[in-house]
């Protein structure tokens, strides 16, 4: 029995007859298979496989994943602490619509956090760091020309940990995945869009010049540059896909 569960253990969402066949190997710890459920059900959320507003039905979870109910009202109940769904004890639970007041902090929290991070990687990088760094841009490229926005979100994540790592700060960008959620959200909602990745990996390539360079202030301007230049109109988004948002429309929304 696996004392942990991976997403990629789970099985994909299901409706209908399919969500009653149990998924092969589910755990049947509860706290396990809470955890695992949680970490699958957010990754949909945020994602937007599963979309502001959708119901989720507590019963074709488990059934799915072949458990009983319990884990899967405790994924649930984690998912609103977070924001991330909404329960509602007569009518059920449904994914939380993306709050526009809670936008413009999470952008803010992000940009000093991060920005003391790109200080410190600039300060101590090793070569193999910077190597490092240069062929997850290389990575970039490559899903950019694959024209995949899934795979291009995962290696633009991937980009800003390193960062992370190459400062000695791993925290600090678990730190920012916790308040950038439902910014996260509002990204998917942007991609794919023309030379969106091109641009977002010149503004990389420049944090990176700037770290093997070993010139601090230059890395922090680059990306500073980089926060602001993703800059996208809530009005704009909101118009789009209204039933998604919650919140007044009054302030730009810091991606």
């Amino acid at each position: 029995m696996p004392d942990s569960l991976h997403p990629r253990d789970l099985p994909p969402r299901r409706s209908g007859r399919g969500t009653k066949k149990a998924a092969a190997g589910a755990p049947r710890r509860s706290a396990t298979a809470a955890s695992g459920i949680h970490r699958f059900l957010r990754d949909e959320i945020v994602s937007l496989r599963r979309r502001p507003g959708e119901s989720i039905v507590e019963k074709q979870v488990a059934e799915a994943y072949g458990v009983s109910r319990t884990p899967v009202r405790e994924a649930l109940l984690k998912l609103a602490d977070e924001g991330l769904v909404e329960v509602f004890p007569q009518s059920g639970t449904f994914v939380a619509r993306i709050p526009v007041d809670a936008l413009p902090e999470a952008g803010a929290i992000r940009k000093a956090l991060e920005l003391a991070t790109v200080r410190r990687a600039a300060e101590r990088a090793t070569r193999s760091q910077i190597a490092n760094l240069q062929a997850c841009l290389v990575h970039q490229h490559e899903v950019e020309l694959a024209r995949d926005a899934n795979a291009f979100h995962q290696a633009d994540e991937t980009f800003h940990a390193m960062l992370a790592d190459v400062a000695g700060y791993p925290g600090f960008w678990t730190m920012v995945q916790q308040v950038k959620v439902q910014v996260d959200r509002c990204r998917r909602l942007t991609l794919p869009s023309p030379g969106r990745m091109g641009k977002v990996i010149a503004e990389h390539e420049a944090v990176v010049e700037a770290i093997a360079a070993h010139d601090p202030n230059r890395a922090i301007l680059a990306l500073d540059l980089h926060l602001d230049g993703l800059l996208v109109s809530i009005d704009d988004i909101r118009s789009a896909y209204p039933h998604f948002f919650s919140g007044a429309p009054d302030e730009r929304l810091p991606h």
